[in-house]
């Protein structure tokens, strides 16, 4: 695979965080919400090809109805053998980690290769075991629509994301929303990068790791030494007020 520079117009360049970015947070019910910071990334276009020298791709297959399909597009996490990762992928990872207090980890790319190429509506599986996780996507490459709507039902919310956006989903969404990236008539290639981040801030750990922390619940001794039993680890699904798609409020965040 190689695809030729430049896709767009002002993505070209050394890939790097842009020191001045902002986003705008779009409240779409009252525990969900999503972040997005148009040209968060300089140089997407040139971060474009080296991943796509980069990583490992593969087509993966989903069975569905009885049948296995070929999902329509590429998927990657892992680079090549002996083949490091470009430095812009930390320096996103720092930036988003910084700014939300929150650990983003792992890395999951998706490559859409034509319009034909797209992702059905879903919510990543993170909410399944984590309560109101943080999924941050990093667009690259040509334009495309990033669609969200209630699981529940209702009309949905979508953004045109470029090439060097940054998009976070927040709150309750993958608890209570479902997004998707539908097929389109003509797009040029695009890249999305995905890091995703549970678990309670980064500053509140930090304060907790400070304290000695006091025993609420049964306690339990044995040999004379008293240990806490938790609560299930299995994590529930947090309910909301209300799940159905309100006027969008939004608010600038920096």
């Amino acid at each position: 695979m190689m695809t030729t520079l430049p896709l767009t117009l002002f993505g070209a360049g050394s890939p790097e965080v842009r020191s001045s970015w902002s986003a705008e947070r779009t409240h779409l019910d009252p525990c969900c919400w999503f972040d997005h910071a148009p040209g968060f990334l300089a140089g997407a276009d040139q971060l474009f090809v080296e991943l796509e020298d980069a990583i490992d791709w593969f087509r993966g297959r989903r069975l569905m109805y009885g049948t296995w399909h070929d999902e329509p597009r590429l998927t990657g996490q892992d680079p090549r053998a002996d083949v490091a990762l470009p430095q812009a992928i930390e320096s996103i990872r720092d930036e988003l980690t910084s700014r939300y207090d929150r650990s983003f980890l792992g890395l999951f790319c998706n490559f859409y290769q034509t319009g034909s190429d797209s992702v059905a509506w879903h919510a990543d599986r993170i909410g399944r075991t984590e309560i109101d996780p943080l999924v941050a996507i990093v667009s690259l490459g040509g334009p495309r629509t990033f669609a969200m709507r209630p699981q529940s039902g209702g009309p949905s919310n979508r953004v045109h994301l470029h090439s060097g956006d940054l998009l976070i989903m927040g709150g309750a969404m993958q608890h209570h929303w479902e997004h998707a990236i539908p097929k389109t008539k003509h797009a040029a290639p695009r890249m999305s990068i995905t890091m995703r981040a549970g678990g309670p801030p980064l500053s509140s750990q930090a304060a907790g790791a400070q304290a000695e922390p006091e025993a609420s619940g049964p306690v339990q001794r044995t040999a004379g030494k008293p240990a806490l039993i938790r609560a299930s680890a299995t994590r529930r699904r947090p309910r909301c007020a209300s799940t159905s798609a309100p006027s969008s409020t939004a608010s600038a965040i920096s």
